[in-house]
C-alpha cells in the first residue's frame, strides 16, 4: 500500500438513497478509517415539500425542495461521518412514467456518456478501491437508479482504474420479513394488487446469490439518524416508524452483489474490502 487510504465510492440517484441502501456501510467503514465518498446524482426536487406537498400539486416548488434536500443531505453526511460529498445536481426525474421524466435536462435524459465522463473525473480524483451502485433495474425501477447504475458503470470502463464493484441488493428472506413489519407497522395499509404484490416479489435476489453480507448493526443507530435528517421525506421513509430498537434489528444487515473483482477474495464474503486489506 502507498500513502493513499482505503477509497470507498458509493454512487446514488437521490438525497437520502445513500442511507436507505448503504448507510450502515458508510458509517462503519468511515469509523475504520476509511475515506468515504457518496456522489449524489439527482436535487431531490421531485420529492415531497414543506407539508408533504407533492409534486405537480399547488404550493409544491421545485427549486425549494431542492434546496431544502441539500441541507437535508449534508445533515445526513454529517451523522454518517462521510469524508467527501459530490453532487452532480441533475434534475431528479420523479418516478417511472411521470411526466418529469422527458423534462430536458433531467437525469434520465441526460446522455449516459456524458454524464459517465463527469463521473469519471470524480473517480479519477478519488480513485476508489471499492464502487458500490445499483443494479441494472435501479433495484425497483426507478429512471434515476437506473440511470446512476448506467453511468457508474460506464464510467468504470473510461477509467484505467479497477476497484472491487458492488450492485445493492437485497435477500428474498428479508424481503418477506419487510412485508411482515410493514404490515405490523402500516396499520390500515391495503394489500397490494396481485401485479404489484408479484412486482414485489421480484426485488432483491435468492439468498444463494448474494456474494457478500456486511454486519453493521453497532451502526444500526447512525443510519436511522441519516434517515431521519432527510426529515421532509419522513412520510415516504417507512423505516422510521419502526423505531431504532426495531430498526436495527430488520436493517443491521446490508448486503450487496460483487461485478468486479481483481482480488479473487472467495466468496460470500462479509466485508467490501476483503482481499484489499
Amino acid at each position: 500500500m502507498t500513502g493513499r487510504p482505503l477509497t470507498l465510492m458509493a454512487v446514488h440517484a437521490h438525497p437520502d438513497d445513500e442511507a436507505t441502501g448503504t448507510g450502515g456501510v458508510l458509517a462503519r467503514y468511515a469509523a475504520e478509517g476509511i475515506r468515504t465518498v457518496l456522489v449524489t446524482c439527482t436535487d431531490g426536487a421531485c420529492g415531497d415539500g414543506p407539508g408533504g406537498v407533492k409534486p405537480g400539486d399547488p404550493g409544491h416548488d421545485p427549486a425549494a425542495v431542492a434546496l431544502m434536500r441539500r441541507q437535508e443531505l449534508k445533515a445526513s453526511r454529517e451523522v454518517l461521518k462521510i469524508s467527501d460529498l459530490e453532487t452532480l445536481d441533475y434534475a431528479d426525474s420523479g418516478m417511472m412514467g411521470w411526466p418529469s421524466n422527458d423534462t430536458p435536462g433531467s437525469f434520465w435524459q441526460t446522455p449516459v456518456q456524458e454524464g459517465a465522463a463527469r463521473l469519471a473525473d470524480l473517480m479519477r480524483h478519488y480513485r476508489p478501491d471499492v464502487v458500490v451502485t445499483y443494479d441494472e433495474n435501479g433495484f425497483y425501477g426507478h429512471p434515476d437508479h437506473i440511470q446512476a447504475h448506467r453511468i457508474t458503470m460506464a464510467a468504470l470502463d473510461m477509467t484505467d482504474l479497477a476497484p472491487k464493484v458492488y450492485w445493492t441488493t437485497m435477500p428474498r428472506s428479508m424481503m418477506a420479513r419487510f412485508g411482515e413489519i410493514m404490515r405490523e407497522f402500516g396499520g390500515d395499509m391495503p394489500e397490494p394488487d396481485p401485479a404489484e404484490a408479484a412486482a414485489m416479489a421480484e426485488i432483491g435476489l435468492p439468498d444463494d446469490e448474494i456474494t457478500t453480507w456486511v454486519d453493521t448493526t453497532a451502526f444500526s443507530g447512525q443510519k436511522f439518524d441519516a434517515l431521519a435528517a432527510h426529515a421532509s421525506q419522513g412520510e415516504n421513509i417507512f423505516f422510521l416508524k419502526m423505531g431504532k430498537e426495531k430498526f436495527g434489528e430488520l436493517m443491521g444487515m446490508e448486503t450487496f452483489v460483487r461485478v468486479r473483482d481483481t482480488t479473487g477474495a472467495p466468496v460470500p464474503e462479509n466485508d467490501l474490502f476483503a482481499g484489499l486489506r
